[in-house]
């Protein structure tokens, strides 16, 4: 199926590893004009390489979604130097799992007005685009209890309401507006890589409790978000997709 991608320009934020990187790497693969932005300057400027070798214009910069006026900054000059905006993937989390106030302050700061921040800046390049669509990174952890009380659990539901209720108001400007809910993914470095180090029972539990007998890959998730992202998806708004294998027991509707 040829998702329309081709030619198309799309921001990743956190797009050196793990989902973020798949993404990036997925939408240069259908041949997205890329930029990519995350803390680790060494790393964006490698990825960026990367990128390119796919054959798409892939540019990036160091940047912290927590500070506000440099990060507005960054993505209008992305945007511009892109030549304009078709795709905003809001991917950038603080892993916020702790129960303390740190925690909540550094949810807030990063995962939603994170994500507030890249799309209230990307939203007059998007507004000029044919394929306008804005996809936030949430988390199942969001639909029910998971590891008790957590910053992360309750800030990724505040994602997944900020991006239900911008559907509505962006829809007159063509723009499509849909979050992504992974479950247990893993890969070298992530979360439950360090768990299956640290906590192997943790990880033997959650890989026990999930339906298909693994967890999801980077590439799972890049693969829903790719086809949010292009026009065939034209009609899709408003959306929270759960990505988890049927980890989540719960009627999804």
């Amino acid at each position: 199926m040829d998702l329309g991608l081709k030619g198309k320009k799309a921001i990743v934020t956190g797009g050196t590893k793990g989902i973020g990187l798949a993404i990036a790497e997925t939408l240069a693969g259908e041949g997205c004009d890329i930029a990519i932005c995350a803390r680790d300057g060494a790393l964006v400027e490698r990825t960026v390489a990367t990128l390119a070798e796919k054959g798409v214009q892939s540019i990036g910069s160091s940047a912290d979604v927590t500070s506000s006026d440099a990060f507005r900054a960054w993505i209008a000059e992305a945007a511009s130097d892109l030549g304009g905006l078709d795709i905003l993937v809001a991917n950038v989390s603080a892993l916020a799992g702790a129960p303390d106030e740190e925690a909540w302050r550094a949810g807030l700061e990063t995962d939603v007005l994170g994500t507030v921040r890249a799309v209230e800046s990307a939203l007059p390049f998007l507004e000029k685009s044919d394929n306008g669509s804005i996809i936030a990174i949430a988390s199942t952890a969001a639909l029910e209890n998971f590891f008790g009380v957590r910053a992360y659990n309750a800030i990724k539901a505040a994602v997944i309401a900020y991006m239900s209720a911008l559907s509505s108001t962006v829809a007159e400007n063509g723009i499509r507006a849909n979050t992504v809910s992974p479950g247990t993914i893993f890969f070298e470095g992530g979360v439950w890589d360090q768990r299956r180090a640290e906590m192997p029972e943790v990880y033997k539990a959650a890989l026990a409790k999930n339906p298909t007998g693994r967890m999801g890959t980077p590439q799972d998730v890049a693969n829903a978000v790719a086809f949010l992202a292009s026009p065939a998806a034209s009609f899709i708004t408003g959306t929270n997709l759960v990505v988890d294998g049927a980890l989540t027991q719960r009627v999804q509707f």
